[in-house]
């Protein structure tokens, strides 16, 4: 019986979660935006010490690998390659899209083609496409959105919008085949379950040269002024 601690900074919330195998033990996250730095360690601690588990009883670390927020990444990657180094345990990375287009995988019942989107940059989403069979049939891509984007796409499916980045797209994307989800975000929570099928498989990423997928290169913001 395998313990995996999982690990989601990709977004505005940050998460953590102890899985026993595919099992959920205990779960804690944290909805303040440029929280990540000063309490995703506290979150670790906090998960693994109601659960009663030691540092040294973990067999992996998880992470969602991006896309996402930069900084957050960053922060997320750095402390779970610091664990697996001082633990001498694997590191497990899933596509943060991927991980939470599987979140509603099962509540399908528009039989559609999932669309889980993160917010970028204006009217900028990293998005993917994946059926309900769960295949991928559009792999992570930044895109802009307007009126005419997935058109080809909704003449003849439903398609299923969710994420931070989907409340932007409400009133831009107004076809009938069009359906948004509101309240969806990565979790760490679902994150485990998937690392578990990895971990069977031994699918562990080179923890050395292991980098986020960041899909686009850092932007940096211009420093506010005080008048």
């Amino acid at each position: 019986m395998a313990y995996l601690l999982s690990i989601e900074t990709s977004t505005e919330v940050c998460s953590v979660a102890l899985h026993q195998n595919t099992n959920l033990i205990n779960t804690s996250e944290f909805h303040v935006e440029h929280s990540h730095a000063a309490k995703l360690a506290v979150l670790v601690d906090q998960v693994l010490n109601v659960a009663d588990i030691k540092a040294n009883q973990v067999e992996a670390v998880a992470i969602s690998s991006g896309p996402g927020s930069y900084t957050g990444l960053r922060i997320g990657t750095s402390l779970a390659k610091g664990l697996c180094f001082s633990l001498n345990i694997p590191l497990i990375s899933v596509g943060t899209l991927e991980l939470m287009a599987h979140q509603i995988l099962s509540a399908n019942s528009f039989d559609a083609i999932l669309c889980p989107m993160i917010d970028a940059r204006r009217m900028e989403v990293y998005c993917l496409l994946m059926d309900s069979d769960a295949n991928i049939a559009q792999p992570a891509t930044a895109m802009v959105i307007d009126e005419l984007s997935f058109s080809n796409l909704l003449i003849n499916h439903k398609i299923v919008f969710f994420g931070n980045g989907a409340a932007k797209c409400k009133n831009v994307i107004r076809h009938e085949n069009a359906v948004y989800i509101d309240g969806i975000y990565p979790r760490a929570s679902s994150l485990g379950a998937l690392a578990f099928g990895l971990w069977e498989k031994k699918q562990f990423e080179d923890l050395e040269h292991f980098e986020p997928f960041y899909l686009k290169g850092f932007v940096a913001k211009k420093p506010k002024t005080l008048i």
